[in-house]
């Protein structure tokens, strides 16, 4: 895809950013040949960045990177978004766009490399989301407690508290429900139908099986072993 404004040129490939402002012309070829182009298009009111407007035309129709920590933050939680949008409710649709407004502010000004540019809520709303990124990728491992995910990212635990206490969970809230969501959607897995219950619930850390069994129903309503015998019940 090729794409023009305010005299910025750009190459976009496949699972790159671009940043355009539908208040100038804009003008965009896209080239597939045979193939299918699928486009993510995130409408952000430009008040909601809280960058200078001469800062932000400078990234007008420009391959943005995509492998910075900003730019993978923001497109899993676009991809996120696009893949749950039909089962958000407005509160959660609501604070969601939210989240990703401060991740376009941050990844703008750290592709600008004026990262003191972002107000420091949306610095602080970054920290938050690349917690919980950190966190989803280390729910396998046992030892994962707030105290070394604030050592992790180089901060105080009371520092961590704080950065989630107007969210939803607690840091350890949020370790346990991202844990038993993975251990619900293996237990509905017939690719691990055969694994036992505590071996599976070990694969996210979650070691005492009593204990994991009590999280679970109540969580869901049900124990482990009910909700998996109703799923293949209905298969």
């Amino acid at each position: 895809m090729g794409c023009t404004q305010l005299r910025n040129d750009g190459f976009i490939a496949a699972g790159n950013m671009v940043l355009f402002d539908t208040s100038h012309p804009l003008e965009a070829e896209i080239r597939t040949g045979d193939a299918v182009a699928e486009v993510t298009i995130l409408r952000t009111p430009r008040g909601a960045l809280s960058l200078p407007t001469a800062q932000t035309d400078q990234l007008l129709a420009r391959r943005l990177p995509h492998d910075t920590v900003s730019g993978v933050l923001l497109s899993q939680h676009v991809d996120t978004l696009v893949a749950q949008a039909s089962r958000l409710g407005p509160a959660e649709t609501h604070r969601l766009g939210a989240v990703i407004a401060d991740l376009v502010t941050c990844f703008a000004a750290e592709v600008l490399g004026r990262a003191e540019l972002a107000p420091a809520e949306s610095r602080t709303a970054e920290l938050r989301a690349r917690i919980v990124a950190f966190i989803s990728l280390h729910l396998h491992n046992p030892d994962l407690r707030p105290a070394s995910i604030a050592a992790h990212h180089h901060i105080s635990l009371r520092t961590l508290h704080t950065l989630f206490r107007h969210e939803p969970a607690t840091v350890a809230a949020t370790i346990r429900r991202l844990r038993l969501e993975r251990c619900r959607a293996d237990l509905a897995d017939p690719r691990l139908r055969e694994l036992p219950i505590a071996a599976l619930a070990a694969r996210w850390g979650l070691l005492l099986p009593a204990e994991f069994s009590r999280a679970f129903k109540a969580a869901y309503g049900v124990s482990p072993g009910e909700f998996r015998a109703e799923m293949f019940r209905l298969r």
